[in-house]
């Protein structure tokens, strides 16, 4: 049975010279909880979804369809043989470290329950040079980007609890076959591939669905 291993969050901002917001939220550390998760509100205006964790810069971080972040441990222990380091659970600044599930081939608009709350899977996390410096990794958003192991972003269709241990239910798979993997090639190295994020509806960020529009508008006049 998939299982939460480790439930997340950074309890304030730290300074960072690296960070576009000159503070980071990325060191989140594991929690006994439950903690609550609930809709935060549109980027910019609401941060994190999980109560009592911190996020640095909201224009890019948070708002309903970023309000939790998630990715499975087998991935943290893939990474940990490749680059021969250790990875703690949250380190990769993910609210919920997982187990028994697979995050890259979940679908856009998958449901998933964890403790009380219901999750929506709404796409990738994109490696930005907070991450990068955060774990001083020479190269890592390039290598990140060419490996392919995102984790998952969601947002909260029904408020709840959640604590380690929580057991994780698929409730619902929609019918269209646009996965994690898939919107992460597509925004990343695979332009071409924009377009099928519609098949996913309002499970895709709004800010995506306005560069597919942007992007086909493009086209047309050229």
């Amino acid at each position: 049975m998939p299982v939460v291993l480790s439930l997340n969050i950074a309890q304030k901002t730290a300074p960072a010279d690296y960070a576009r917001a000159g503070v980071t939220g990325i060191d989140k550390r594991p929690v006994d909880g439950p903690l609550e998760v609930h809709p935060p509100g549109p980027r910019g205006s609401g941060g994190s979804g999980v109560a009592g964790d911190a996020i640095g810069d909201w224009t890019v971080h948070g708002g309903d369809y970023q309000a939790v972040y998630g990715y499975a441990r087998e991935d943290l222990d893939w990474w940990q043989s490749e680059l021969g380091e250790e990875f703690h659970n949250g380190q990769f600044g993910e609210n919920l470290t997982t187990q028994g599930i697979d995050h890259t081939s979940a679908l856009v608009g998958e449901r998933w329950r964890v403790g009380t709350a219901t999750l929506e899977v709404t796409g990738p996390r994109i490696p930005c040079r907070t991450f990068a410096e955060f774990l001083g990794q020479r190269g890592w958003v390039k290598r990140f980007t060419q490996v392919v192991r995102p984790g998952a972003y969601f947002r909260v269709l029904e408020a709840g609890l959640i604590a380690p241990g929580d057991e994780i239910t698929v409730l619902h798979r929609p019918d269209h076959d646009v996965t994690v993997e898939l919107f992460f090639r597509a925004v990343t190295t695979e332009a071409d591939l924009l377009p099928r994020l519609l098949e996913a509806g309002d499970s895709v960020p709004p800010e995506v669905i306005e560069l597919v529009h942007k992007r086909n508008a493009v086209k047309l006049d050229s």
